[in-house]
């Protein structure tokens, strides 16, 4: 296998003109400079170098070897010099897990302003919590909470889930039933509605209608959409209803593109976390994610 640092050395020697040039610019001993510059060319099979009395002299093979890698390794080495400022700084690389939908919501708006070095990966809370507790991952932003060992989990925010519908969704008769407390020609006109929801089974339709109407819905989604910011722009742009968390409706609701339904409806509620595995964090990083999130 050819090592990288033959090409380093090759490179020093071809610039310097000698070994005792290359092994002062590498900080290494002129031996290691000739035991690299000996693999290098019994590796390709062909001399680099012409020995002279005060000078290497580069060889034909020596000087299309040069043209063709010395752009590889100026690029190689300024990627390694890059990784060697980022550890210079103190800047630590750290990997947050959440939902594409909170990221857009809460983190996107702040990214800007913070000083750390982040990389996000969207997916499934449970998944990525998995990944923490395997420490693949530093954080992540999750609704479940367990009791792992040493895994930390603090209150980011409380969601609520509202009943939403199109701007122009004609809601009279909904909203006189509301008013006189009748429940079935309420769910009479849910019922009638085109609903948007993000999966199948419905879990936040089904304790919207628990907390309301005491019972299972028999709701089926005319349209299911894994991505609740699309859900958000085609129920703006079309017609029909939804229930989603708060945070994220929020701005929809201020523009006026949504209307909440039903504002004095009960409504269930869960607590979104930030996990964490208090043995694999430095306390530098934690301080950046809770800044991040306004904790």
């Amino acid at each position: 296998m050819i090592n990288f640092e033959w090409f380093r050395t090759f490179k020093a020697i071809y610039q310097t003109g000698t070994l005792t040039g290359a092994a002062q610019e590498l900080l290494i001993s002129q031996p290691n400079v000739s035991q690299h510059l000996a693999g290098l060319e019994a590796y390709i099979c062909h001399p680099l170098f012409e020995r002279q009395p005060r000078r290497m002299v580069p060889t034909d093979y020596g000087k299309l070897l040069y043209t063709e890698v010395i752009d590889a390794v100026e690029k190689l080495e300024k990627v390694e010099l890059d990784f060697r400022n980022t550890s210079a700084w103190e800047v630590p690389l750290t990997c947050v897990g959440a939902s594409k939908e909170f990221f857009q919501a809460v983190i996107a708006p702040r990214i800007s302003q913070s000083d750390a070095n982040f990389i996000f990966e969207f997916g499934d809370p449970k998944a990525l919590l998995e990944k923490v507790i395997r420490k693949d991952m530093y954080f992540t932003l999750t609704t479940v909470c367990g009791q792992e060992k040493n895994i930390v989990y603090d209150p980011v925010l409380e969601e609520r889930f509202v009943l939403v519908g199109n701007a122009g969704l004609d809601d009279t008769a909904f909203r006189k039933a509301v008013r006189k407390k009748d429940n079935a020609a309420a769910e009479a006109w849910l019922y009638d509605q085109t609903w948007y929801a993000y999966s199948s089974d419905i879990p936040p339709v089904r304790r919207f209608w628990q907390e309301n109407f005491h019972k299972r819905p028999q709701i089926k989604p005319r349209f299911v959409i894994p991505d609740y910011d699309a859900i958000l722009k085609a129920l703006a742009a079309g017609t029909g209803v939804a229930i989603v968390s708060d945070y994220l409706v929020k701005d929809y609701l201020r523009r006026k593109e949504l209307k909440q339904l039903w504002t004095d409806a009960e409504t269930s509620s869960q607590t979104i976390y930030l996990a964490y595995d208090k043995t694999c964090v430095t306390t530098r990083q934690l301080q950046q994610v809770k800044a991040l999130l306004h904790l």
